[in-house]
């Protein structure tokens, strides 16, 4: 059987910047939580993105669970998410016992439409938070989502876990919402093999800051003894995972301009095909290419047909999140619709495999693989 090629898979630089922390770890016997590396992974990465403030934590969907606190979500509450999106965006909205209310995308960004979120806002006037995401690397619409989110006095938090390095006219993604998170999971364009951040962007969030911190510290009060006035979490990135994040910080651009050669490949082979289109983030936007993805509107090939050529040949590719409106955890939740356009990506989209360790040869093989399945659909 031909080697495994994978969809994303972690890649650690060739210069050993990750091992040159965790050696500083080791040697200076900072195995457990916090230390240097923590804080110095959350310093680069607020310089690096240009945002106020970042908290270092066990996982992308800790930062969520984390924000919705920040910004005052309690139980009850509703909660505008996006619909096309992983269910770690959405699920830690019911940690707290709030209500997800669902938004349709639009076509231009795939993510969330703008006039279907004015349109939540009209039947529920009282909500005050907002979840964005920035899937796949591709930029929504996030002035606009902003500005709406402004004018009915809500928060935005912006879910940039799939789009470190992606830019909104000029700008990283990650800097829109008053709350932004990041993951670092394994298959992330860096990873820390299990982490995530929090990032904040405004002048006096010393405060909210600290309160995170005590709660993802397991809410401990300042006392010789252990004393909890409030339920905790176990919630910090450790030292250890904290120096290779600091490490991948350092090859973040490389990996960016790895993708984005990928999606290259993937944008000249489309153009000898019929019915096969690479997503392109808006004129004036940069994408990450954290996976390069593709809308199938041949009329003879459905996403899982390739699916099933890639498994064939052992590569891996995979659906577009099913949005979580159609979800039946989430069957008793409201959605407010945009014509189905979420339902129509789900169709018609797929992850095409993306991982950055990809040579030539492997790029033919996916090449082939796609000509073959074309070839015998359209004769």
């Amino acid at each position: 059987m031909n080697k495994k090629l994978e969809l994303a898979s972690p890649h650690m630089s060739d210069k050993g910047y990750e091992q040159k922390y965790i050696k500083e770890a080791f040697d200076t016997n900072w195995i457990a939580p916090l230390g240097k590396n923590v804080n110095m992974f959350e310093t680069e990465m607020a310089q690096k993105l240009g945002v106020d403030k970042c908290c270092a934590l066990s996982c992308g969907t800790a930062a969520i669970h984390m924000a919705l606190k920040a910004a005052g979500v309690k139980e009850g509450d509703t909660v505008f998410c996006q619909s096309l999106t992983f269910a770690a965006t959405s699920n830690p909205i019911t940690y707290i016992g709030a209500k997800p209310v669902f938004i349709d995308s639009e076509e231009q960004t795939w993510m969330m439409s703008p006039d279907a979120l004015e349109r939540a806002f009209e039947k529920y006037p009282d909500n005050k938070y907002v979840i964005v995401v920035n899937l796949y690397g591709l930029p929504a619409k996030l002035n606009e989502i902003k500005a709406i989110c402004d004018k009915h006095d809500a928060v935005l938090i912006e879910d940039a876990a799939e789009s470190l390095g992606s830019k909104y006219f000029g700008e990283y993604t990650g800097r829109f919402g008053k709350y932004a998170i990041l993951s670092f999971n394994g298959n992330k364009i860096i990873t820390t093999s299990g982490g995530g951040m929090l990032l904040f962007n405004f002048e006096d969030y010393q405060e909210r800051y600290e309160k995170v911190l005590f709660w993802a510290t397991q809410s401990r009060e300042n006392r010789r003894y252990y004393y909890h006035k409030e339920t905790g979490y176990n919630y910090r990135l450790s030292n250890i995972l904290a120096g290779i994040g600091r490490g991948q910080l350092m090859v973040l651009d490389e990996r960016v301009a790895q993708k984005q050669q990928i999606a290259s490949f993937y944008r000249e082979l489309f153009k000898e095909l019929e019915g096969i289109e690479l997503k392109e983030p808006m004129e004036g936007c940069e994408c990450n290419y954290w996976l390069s993805v593709a809308e199938i509107t041949h009329p003879n090939i459905k996403p899982l047909d390739l699916i099933e050529a890639f498994e064939a040949d052992n590569i891996d590719s995979r659906h577009i999140w099913r949005p979580l409106h159609t979800q039946p955890v989430y069957s008793e939740c409201d959605y407010i619709d945009n014509g189905k356009v979420s339902e129509t990506i789900f169709d018609k989209g797929i992850c095409l495999p993306s991982d950055t360790k990809f040579n030539d040869d492997d790029l033919a093989r996916i090449a082939d693989v796609i000509k073959k399945l074309w070839k015998e659909k359209s004769n």
